[in-house]
């Protein structure tokens, strides 16, 4: 190699070689390693790779052992959250297989956020003060409403509120009715039990009466048929289930409508299941204000009769169209629905506060039958009000009177048109017989 600033490129020493290269006498040559050179620098290549190596399987190891602890750390809290969340009691029962209870699924937590995109907005079905509905999609293309709590996202749990949606998996896990909500099943591994339940496309009740459907309108019919549907639920749950059960906070934002509009009872966070010799349950007074029974509210005892009470405001607002909690505009005077109605029967102007699609369905006579139905459900003594049971016994009969009705009128009115059939025909075969008469004198006389 020729010198780098030597003139001529003629190298003079060692100092005109770049590195690397020494002078040879005549030009630069590139130095030869020694063996000892040589070993050195492979030693030096190999604890450089080395120390790479092991602190990269220094960093994997670590991480692999982050995953490892933080997959049981995740394993006991999930362990830790499906005991507090009732978890074992529910397996006993499913290894029973009690009631209804063989039907029940446990969904892992991660099921469940797949099936609802991670909690998307968009899958949002309603809200609640007690959490949000999403609507989801299992594996198998199932569609369900998962109810997720809204103490989820509260860094201290209310013990009350996560008493109640515990409560709610237990009190459900035990009823079978065509007219109660269907629990598919519920996630126990979470913070708070995530429930799934049956998809109910309507909406509630208390929507469809304030926020009428001009195509498809809430006829009288309609609502009396929600009506029986409503306490054939009550009445079950308070005769016919395997332990009796009070619901506790009926009321028409409660009731959900399916796609054939038949109603459905929801909600059983306050709910309570009783022995069959217990007459009453003595509890923190709960309820809906405007649907609370007022000798509950008295003496905290909670008895099927407070059920009814409820049942009745619900009635009411079947007959009138009405809230059953409104306000003056200037919001001072709060106006009790009950109160308004019982003021109505006793002033004999029931029919004034009717709502005028019920009146303008030719049902009078079954409309004042459920409104006094309603009144005695709403007295203020709870001995003196009806149990559910006879209530459905009244309402059947209610029905049953207004088809019988119906039938008549349908009868009548087929009569009337055979009448006018047979009057026809007879003035019909009178103008042939003249016309005819007519006829035949005309070709006599020809």
């Amino acid at each position: 190699m020729l010198c780098l600033d030597a003139p001529g490129n003629k190298c003079s020493s060692s100092s005109s070689c770049p590195d690397g290269y020494q002078y040879s006498g005549v030009m630069c040559e590139p130095i030869k390693l020694t063996e000892k050179s040589k070993k050195g620098q492979i030693s030096t290549v190999i604890i450089g790779c080395s120390t790479s190596l092991g602190t990269l399987f220094a960093l994997l190891g670590t991480w692999h052992l982050y995953k490892v602890l933080d997959r049981r750390k995740k394993f006991k809290l999930k362990q830790k959250y499906f005991r507090r969340n009732g978890g074992l009691l529910l397996q006993q029962q499913l290894s029973r297989n009690e009631g209804n209870i063989e039907k029940l699924r446990l969904f892992g937590s991660k099921e469940l956020e797949k099936a609802t995109d991670h909690y998307n907005k968009n899958r949002v079905l309603g809200q609640g003060g007690q959490g949000t509905v999403y609507k989801g999609m299992l594996a198998d293309g199932t569609i369900v409403a998962v109810k997720k709590s809204k103490l989820m996202e509260e860094k201290i749990i209310d013990k009350t509120k996560l008493e109640q949606f515990i409560n709610e998996v237990m009190i459900l896990s035990q009823i079978n009715h065509r007219n109660v909500v269907k629990l598919l099943g519920c996630c126990l591994e979470t913070k708070v039990p995530l429930l799934v339940y049956e998809v109910i496309p309507n909406g509630t009740l208390y929507h469809f009466i304030n926020q009428p459907n001009e195509e498809f309108p809430l006829i009288w019919k309609m609502r009396l048929r929600i009506a029986i549907e409503i306490e054939n639920a009550l009445s079950y749950l308070h005769s016919a289930a395997s332990i009796p059960i009070y619901h506790r906070d009926i009321k028409s934002s409660n009731i959900l409508l399916d796609d054939k509009y038949r109603a459905k009872v929801s909600d059983f966070g306050i709910s309570r299941s009783v022995a069959l010799e217990q007459t009453h349950v003595t509890t923190r007074v709960q309820g809906t204000f405007g649907y609370l029974d007022p000798e509950y509210f008295r003496s905290s005892k909670f008895t099927e009769k407070s059920d009814v009470y409820s049942f009745g405001v619900v009635l009411v607002e079947l007959i009138t169209g009405q809230k059953p909690i409104s306000s003056s505009e200037s919001k001072e005077v709060v106006r009790s629905l009950a109160n308004f109605f019982l003021l109505s029967m006793k002033e004999n102007s029931l029919l004034n506060v009717v709502d005028p699609m019920v009146m303008n369905s030719n049902a009078k006579e079954e409309v004042v039958a459920v409104a006094k139905l309603a009144k005695r459900c709403l007295n203020f003594k709870g001995k003196k009000r009806p149990t559910m049971k006879q209530v459905a016994l009244e309402l059947e009969w209610i029905r049953s009177s207004e088809e019988a009705n119906a039938i008549q009128q349908s009868a009548d009115e087929d009569s009337n048109t055979d009448e006018m059939t047979e009057a026809l025909g007879v003035a019909s075969f009178s103008t042939s017989c003249s016309v005819v008469k007519d006829s035949v004198t005309l070709f006599i006389d020809t």
